[in-house]
């Protein structure tokens, strides 16, 4: 016998079947009730418990009928708050629409983009659905449950749920947020691959012609990194080169056209907000950091990223230089560290291993004792982001500052700049 859940969710939808067969006419009520099978399959009863068959029966057409005209390629976005009057259904909420070729990150990113309107979602119902659609893009038929027909189109129908919005004005907000959302989605997705292709032409060409850095710099250690990220550790959502040119005696810093890839298509996007790039511009210690003979930085952008998760976007940049060993340039890459990036130990993850060993090296505690034990236990669980962007320097002096607290109970501050003047990152230990 199925739980109770199962059996109050399949006499709902029994429900709104029935009315499908009552309203249409059986040219639509075939695939009409195909959709709203699918359409609800993976919904919780938690969900719709307390809803009426009737308004469950409007949210599901109403979907159905949005989405059954589309293009291959396009985002069909609605904003409404259904009413009876007008839309046949009812709902306490505002609700957002979208039909979309089915691709990574659809759900999440929409969400983050309704959150940063100050918006709460209380509802995401999102079936991804087979379709086949004729030339002018009608929707035909739907493949059944598991099916995978070649000729039919992977399809995201997503129905959210916002606090309700009185005015067109908020509406039409909603609708250019998703809609420059899912724009950035596409091209991410769309990039993927040709920006994975970028990073490992630069491994390529690291490989075969070493660059002329300093003493100091690691370039296998910086190559096992970067072939480290090629392993699903970063998720390339951007991609763009820039050129250090000098006009009139003053050196900027310019976007090389043609090289934007993903969210960093259009070279008016910027990466680091609220930057200029002139070096006139820039203070002494940010114009050495810039020109220094060091192959690979690791930061955060100020700008949050519209897709997957609203935070600050990380950033990977290697240098390029000159035969003569001067910078000329860089490649920069924006995306996410993935999951697997902040739980892995620091000591198995390329270019931090090495920042770790050095520190523990310069601290001259003896490697099997308590002391050397404990400092690499802050190591390992030093704020991974912070890891990842602190020069080995100011590491040892954080660290070690940490250690010696065990033997003083005392509120302790640590500050980091950023070494682009951004930002300031704040360590308190209580």
């Amino acid at each position: 016998m199925p739980p109770r859940s199962e059996s109050r969710k399949a006499e709902l939808i029994d429900a709104v079947r029935q009315l499908v067969r009552a309203r249409l006419p059986k040219s639509k009520a075939k695939i009409a009730d195909r959709f709203v099978r699918l359409y609800y399959r993976h919904v919780p009863i938690g969900d719709i418990a307390g809803e009426q068959p009737a308004d469950l029966y409007g949210a599901a057409l109403s979907l159905w009928t949005f989405g059954g005209a589309r293009r291959r390629g396009e985002a069909r976005v609605r904003a409404y708050t259904p009413a009876y009057e007008e839309h046949g259904w009812h709902s306490g909420h505002t609700v957002v629409e979208v039909v979309n070729d089915n691709m990574p990150f659809l759900v999440d990113s929409i969400t983050a983009g309704l959150n940063a309107l100050g918006l709460t979602v209380h509802l995401v119902i999102h079936p991804v659905m087979r379709v086949f659609r004729d030339a002018d893009g009608q929707m035909t038929d739907i493949a059944p449950p598991d099916a995978d027909p070649p000729e039919a189109v992977s399809e995201s129908f997503i129905h959210m749920e916002v606090d309700e919005q009185g005015s067109a004005e908020a509406l039409q907000r909603i609708e250019a947020k998703i809609r420059a959302v899912l724009a950035d989605v596409r091209a991410a997705v769309g990039d993927w691959a040709t920006m994975r292709k970028r990073l490992q032409e630069i491994i390529a060409a690291l490989e075969s012609s070493p660059p002329p850095v300093g003493d100091d710099v690691d370039v296998g250690e910086v190559l096992a990194f970067l072939k480290w990220l090629d392993t699903n550790q970063f998720t390339f959502l951007g991609y763009r080169e820039y050129r250090f040119d000098k006009v009139d005696d003053q050196t900027g810093t310019n976007v090389v056209a043609g090289t934007g890839l993903g969210v960093l298509r259009d070279r008016d996007v910027t990466v680091f907000e609220g930057l200029r790039r002139d070096f006139a511009w820039m203070p002494a210690d940010m114009q050495r950091f810039v020109t220094e003979r060091s192959l690979l930085t690791v930061t955060k952008a100020n700008r949050l990223s519209t897709v997957h998760r609203s935070v600050h976007l990380d950033t990977v940049i290697i240098k390029s230089f000159s035969a003569g060993g001067a910078v000329v340039g860089e490649r920069l890459f924006a995306g996410l560290f993935t999951s697997s990036a902040y739980t892995e130990s620091p000591r198995d993850i390329p270019f931090l291993r090495r920042k770790v060993a050095r520190v523990l090296e310069r601290a001259g505690f003896e490697a099997a004792g308590h002391s050397a034990k404990a400092l690499q236990h802050i190591l390992d669980t030093y704020p991974r982001d912070e890891l990842y962007q602190i020069e080995e320097e100011e590491l040892v002096e954080i660290a070690l500052g940490i250690f010696h607290l065990r033997e003083r109970q005392r509120t302790a501050l640590f500050l980091r700049q950023d070494p682009f003047e951004r930002f300031v990152s704040c360590l308190v230990f209580k």
